[in-house]
């Protein structure tokens, strides 16, 4: 049973000050759990250095997992049970109260002071109402200024619901979800909503996709969902591991506190770039090359180019083994190569295999003629130079890298492999102008590093995580989608995203051709609609982008009471830019200026002429340097308090056509939290009209 206890002595304390006292013991109990790990000795109780690495290990990530972060509130609801939780629920007394937070605290009896947000019995803070108020009395939320506890706010959930149907509006939620952005982005663990919440808790067998427009929390979601996983799952994800894929390295350095702060410190973080990096990448391709390379049937020419190096034996193997000669026919070796094709194992699998079933073919003869050979035996005639020979000839092995070179170099190669799958047009696409002397010396665009994953995948099976966060999805081709769907074969994966700020030429159509891409057919797509990030006034201006990007597509409805604010500005240079964000980083928290690529020197020099400090996408914002100056190209996935934008129809003319470009400017149209300023000298486009 968890309260705040009340000093021996003295008189009752008021409410808030009952909150505070018990935030204080909680921040006490964490304290003894960190200074318990700190002081535990393994000299005794491990059997080797080996051991004790891992096991040191271990209680360093504890240690950590254990900080108090004195900004952080510790706990920030508390739900009063009516009756004792049933037994298929969690642990509970009649009349017990818990506290949830972000992590589990005890005190010295092992008693709870702090219940952890994925906890069953924590769930009816996220989804219980006074129409199935989930056995729940009271649910009652925190407000904090800095780790400070300074407010608090009631839901009484057994009274009768308002018959109109109209639910309370928390205004504690309101201001969490409006509070000022400095730094990296956080987690919302305390504000999420029942629809977001069903994704987090969904199980760890099944493939999630969710479609969510800009400010909908599906990034939070995705996140919250790997921690929720890892606390569910703990031994099992272990195991296996799990992955966050983001669009780059921006985005990943933006996101990379959120799971810290919810405890979990072993979850990976990566691009898809990252992924395939078996090559160094130094060229680009055009926008045509790429999306024929991204094309699906690329994996479908890179199978036959590679199995084309099997040969059908024309030659006996013979075995000399002391005196006696071993003879396996060529027909009987035929035999054994085409069962090897028909079981469709790797490449690489089967080439290992095809020696062992050839020093089988040889033991049974001995078998035959009165001998007992054992496994070693098997092994010996296996590594015989002989079947060695044999197996090169007709199984050679292949380097990945000098395949891919050799269907991008060699225009009668490709020929024979692409015939029926890529055009005469596509295939002179894709091939390379100039000769290249080797792999090292060659110029791999990024889609032609996803063609080495795939090739190595061919012949070698790529490890399989447990659970893979895919987010930004829609701007994956469908060989990159290939190459993350093998990184979780054996497991699951949530895939994120928004179709209307696809950006790329191979831009994602669809979730369910992506989650076949993917190789998750099952998966489940679930949309969120529900607007928490981007203030009224903006998204409804944004989203007039809708019909002509992603027509059919739910506009966001945002739920916030505080329309924000919305300027548009006509001006005639880019001092009246700098002036606008002077006039946005009066407020407090962080400001973006968003511009066309294009625009980014002259901008940089007018902010430097005015003597604004300003920072990249990826640096961490202070509260002394607040302003970033963003390209529109770099702006998918992040958020700022207020945001500048410049240009609109700059925005859309740096993108190859009219579509990617409305799309990026609705990217860039919906980074703001609580107010926007568009700047322009050109006309705007006439959708926006």
């Amino acid at each position: 049973m968890s309260r705040p206890s009340t000093p021996v002595g003295d008189a009752p304390l008021d409410p808030l000050a009952r909150e505070r006292s018990h935030l204080a013991h909680s921040r006490a109990a964490l304290r003894s759990m960190r200074e318990d790990v700190e002081s535990l000795d393994i000299s005794d109780v491990t059997a080797n250095w080996v051991n004790a690495e891992v096991l040191s290990r271990q209680i360093d990530d504890r240690i950590k997992a254990l900080a108090d972060l004195s900004h952080t509130p510790l706990f920030f609801g508390r739900l009063d049970y009516l009756h004792a939780p049933g037994a298929d629920q969690a642990e509970g007394a009649d009349g017990e109260r818990f506290y949830i937070g972000r992590r589990h605290v005890h005190d010295q009896d092992g008693d709870p002071m702090v219940i952890d947000w994925r906890a069953p019995v924590s769930q009816p803070f996220y989804r219980a109402s006074k129409k199935d108020p989930m056995d729940i009395a009271l649910r009652r939320r925190f407000g904090y200024t800095g780790g400070d506890l300074t407010a608090y706010e009631d839901e009484h959930l057994s009274e009768p619901a308002d018959p109109s149907g109209a639910a309370a509006t928390s205004k504690l939620l309101q201001q969490e979800i409006e509070r000022p952005r400095v730094g990296p982005m956080r987690d919302i663990v305390a504000t999420i909503q029942p629809e977001q919440d069903e994704i987090v808790r969904s199980g760890l067998g099944g493939t999630v996709c969710v479609q969510g427009g800009p400010g909908t929390g599906k990034t939070a979601v995705g996140l919250h969902r790997v921690a929720y996983l890892l606390y569910a799952h703990r031994e099992r994800l272990a195991r296996t591991g799990t992955l966050v894929i983001g669009p780059n390295r921006s985005f990943l350095h933006y996101i990379e506190q959120v799971l810290p702060a919810l405890g979990e410190l072993t979850v990976r973080q990566a691009t898809v770039d990252d992924l395939v990096a078996h090559v160094e990448v130094r060229g680009t391709d055009d926008a045509a090359a790429a999306v024929v390379k991204g094309d699906a049937r690329m994996a479908q020419v890179l199978r036959r180019a590679l199995y084309s190096h099997v040969a059908m034996p024309t030659e006996p193997v013979v075995v000399v083994r002391g005196s006696r000669r071993w003879r396996v026919p060529a027909y009987e070796l035929e035999d054994i190569v085409r069962e090897l094709l028909d079981r469709d194992i790797r490449y690489g699998a089967a080439r290992e295999a095809l020696p062992q079933r050839v020093a089988h073919s040889v033991l049974v003869q001995m078998e035959r003629s009165g001998e007992a050979p054992d496994d070693r035996v098997q092994d010996a005639v296996a590594r015989n130079a002989a079947v060695k020979a044999a197996v090169k000839q007709v199984w050679p092995p292949v380097d990945p890298a000098k395949l891919v070179l050799r269907l991008l170099t060699d225009a009668d190669f490709l020929a024979v492999h692409a015939d029926g799958v890529l055009s005469v047009d596509e295939q002179k696409t894709i091939l390379w102008a100039k000769p290249v002397r080797s792999v090292k010396s060659a110029k791999w665009a990024p889609a032609d590093a996803v063609l080495i994953d795939e090739a190595r995948d061919l012949i070698q099976r790529t490890h399989s995580l447990g659970h893979v966060v895919l987010d930004e999805a829609q701007d994956l081709s469908p060989m990159q989608y290939r190459a993350v769907g093998r990184r979780c074969t054996t497991g699951s994966a949530t895939v994120l995203g928004d179709l209307a700020q696809g950006t790329t030429p191979w831009a994602t159509r669809s979730w369910e051709e992506a989650l076949a891409h993917l190789g998750k057919t099952d998966g489940v797509i679930e949309e969120l609609t529900a607007g928490f990030r981007v203030p009224t006034d903006v998204i409804t201006y944004a989203s007039r982008l809708l019909p002509h990007i992603a027509p059919g597509l739910t506009p966001v409805a945002s739920v916030r009471e505080n329309p924000g604010f919305f300027d548009l500005r006509e001006i005639t240079d880019t001092a009246e830019v700098v002036a606008a964000c002077e006039e946005l980083l009066r407020n407090e928290g962080s400001t973006g200026l968003i511009v066309a690529d294009a625009r980014v020197p002259a901008l940089t020099e007018a902010l430097g002429a005015a003597g604004i400090g300003h920072l990249s996408p990826g640096e961490e914002t202070t509260y002394e340097t607040r302003l970033t100056l963003v390209p529109a190209s770099l702006a998918k996935g992040l958020e700022y308090d207020y945001v500048v934008l410049d240009e609109p129809q700059a925005v859309v003319d740096g993108e190859p056509d009219e579509r990617t470009g409305l799309r990026r400017l609705y990217v860039a149209l919906t980074r703001a939290v609580s107010g926007l300023i568009v700047t322009h000298t050109a006309p705007l486009p006439p959708q926006l009209s």
